[in-house]
């Protein structure tokens, strides 16, 4: 099989998504040069859905520069590794393309998860409750009047909320970890971590509302 009958070049438009998936199937089982050379093109396309990532990413991450690229070639690397696994799964019901993306922003958000936790200045224990009135809007200004308002905001956190909720919300809120950081950190889902801000958020304007330091149309977060 010659190199020229695998996976459509990148700048070639295939209108069929399964003559894309099957001459993708067919290169990367091809064996030989033919699969290898498919394989560096399927690394090549999914690098750069991995830089984008990261550069999406990057502004609310406490690293950048090399790091935040050693990431994404990481990411895809192991990202060309999944899709070869996985690729006797996939029926085409989407593009090939767009399924093998999903392999790379899933690297992406692992590797962004595991390497946050390598900077011992993020653990978790350290809140920062100075941040809190940024974190929710509050100018400085508006800060030297709203003393109350923290006050019984803390009090809420730490009396309405369970453990969970609390260190989740903090986390993330006074934080501002990211969702995939801690998700990482606490081996659960990104799902499962915004159900969990949803009900400490609910919990926590439900109180205010019931104190009388919110009205009942105002958010606190």
């Amino acid at each position: 099989m010659d190199v020229g009958d695998g996976p459509p070049a990148q700048d070639e438009p295939v209108t069929d998504p399964l003559t894309d998936t099957a001459r993708w199937r067919s290169a990367l089982t091809s064996g030989g040069a033919a699969q290898r050379s498919a394989e560096e093109r399927l690394y090549r396309m999914l690098l750069g859905v991995a830089r984008a990532e990261v550069r999406r990413r990057a502004p609310s991450l406490p690293f950048g520069g090399p790091e935040l690229d050693d990431i994404a070639h990481q990411a895809a690397a192991d990202a060309v590794i999944g899709v070869l696994r996985r690729l006797h799964e996939f029926r085409g019901e989407s593009r090939f393309t767009t399924w093998a993306y999903t392999f790379a922003i899933f690297e992406v958000s692992a590797k962004v998860g595991r390497h946050f936790w390598r900077h011992p200045d993020l653990a978790l224990e350290d809140y920062g409750w100075e941040r809190l009135p940024d974190r929710l809007g509050i100018t400085p200004e508006e800060a030297s009047v709203a003393d109350d308002l923290l006050t019984a905001l803390r009090e809420a956190i730490d009396t309405q909320l369970t453990r969970r909720q609390r260190e989740v919300l903090l986390a993330v809120v006074v934080r501002g970890v990211p969702l995939d950081a801690l998700a990482v950190a606490r081996k659960t889902t990104r799902g499962a971590l915004y159900k969990t801000l949803f009900d400490a958020r609910r919990k926590l304007r439900g109180y205010l509302v019931t104190h009388h330091y919110l009205d009942d149309q105002e958010e606190v977060t």
